[in-house]
């Protein structure tokens, strides 16, 4: 029996073990693998500590922080945590099995840290050339296409978002909308047609990314005329949502319209007591990484306050 069962590998995965180890809590961090998702990210330059790193080098320093603690944090990696199964005990207490593809773990409470995945488009040449110049996040890469002409796929706030975040450095955008209407806020809008580097395309549907070793163009077909057309370019910026890796705990916890877990973000409950989440699995506006490590160590604080107090009523119980 754990004390605390952390799931996940990324930034808020590892602060939470991190904290966890600290507290001297008997510990199980689950990982399928380390760093999330900005493992792909050539040169992060917003990790506070860090002008410049690589998502490859900051998985590594993840990882290597939370095994320094190995006498006290035990790590099951790789391994997919695939669902949880609430255990309700005597005296108003519960304790929580999470199932895995290796195998099954008891423990008192739970930190859920599985992160996101990014919603992909599915198109030719998009997983050939992810990380080299087909990237997910504006705010982590804008600034490696400086001078660029480069594409923006999604006409939601993230993807106006992400047009406003290339304006320091892009020298064109493209704005490609599958609909026949911009769906982000008004306001946002108003500001992204201002600016004369962009242009939007609505109606369009992105069918191929092509480069050799880096971007170099992408087809897309307009809707309404059916015709092809490609577009010189250095970088696809593909916004279109994330998908929260939540299926383990459906119909356990509490999820919003986007499946993403509801917490109360003063100290990461869910609406199962016992049960923490942090980071990119949950309804938290901000996904950054720096976000995601602070608000797991909040989850954690609260998840060891938790223990404490099913101390005190072990001992009323007992």
């Amino acid at each position: 029996m754990y004390d605390l069962i952390i799931i996940g590998g990324g930034p808020a995965a590892c602060a939470a073990g991190v904290y966890a180890a600290r507290k001297r809590l008997k510990t199980l961090l689950i990982a399928e693998s380390f760093g999330g998702q900005s493992i792909v990210s050539a040169d992060i330059q917003n990790w506070i500590g860090d002008n410049h790193i690589s998502g490859f080098d900051l998985a590594k320093k993840l990882e290597g922080h939370v095994r320094s603690y190995s006498d006290i944090l035990e790590i099951k990696s790789p391994e997919l945590a695939t669902g949880i199964r609430k255990i309700d005990r005597e005296g108003g207490i519960s304790d929580f099995e999470v199932i895995t593809t290796v195998g099954k773990y008891e423990g008192k409470t739970i930190i859920l840290a599985a992160g996101a995945r990014r919603r992909k488009l599915g198109i030719p040449g998009e997983s050939e050339l992810d990380g080299r110049g087909v990237v997910y996040c504006s705010t982590c890469d804008a600034p490696l296409f400086k001078g660029k002409t480069v594409a923006v796929v999604g006409g939601g706030n993230a993807g106006l978002e992400a047009v406003q975040d290339l304006f320091p450095y892009a020298t064109k955008i493209y704005l490609l909308e599958y609909g026949d209407v911009l769906k982000g806020d008004p306001v946002t809008q108003e500001h992204v047609r201002k600016n004369p580097k962009v242009e939007i395309i609505l109606n369009a549907q992105t069918k191929e990314i092509i480069g050799k070793d880096f971007v170099e163009a992408m087809v897309y077909v307009d809707k309404k005329t059916g015709e092809e057309k490609k577009l010189p370019l250095g970088g696809v910026f593909v916004e279109i949502g994330s998908v929260p890796n939540s299926e383990m705990v459906k119909g356990l916890v509490d999820l919003d319209k986007y499946d993403q877990v509801i917490i109360d973000s003063k100290h990461g409950t869910t609406s199962v007591p016992g049960i923490f989440a942090a980071g990119d699995i949950t309804d938290d506006p901000y996904k950054q990484n720096n976000i995601s490590a602070g608000d797991a160590v909040k989850a954690t604080l609260a998840a060891y306050a938790h223990l404490l107090d099913r101390s005190k009523k072990e001992e009323l119980n007992a």
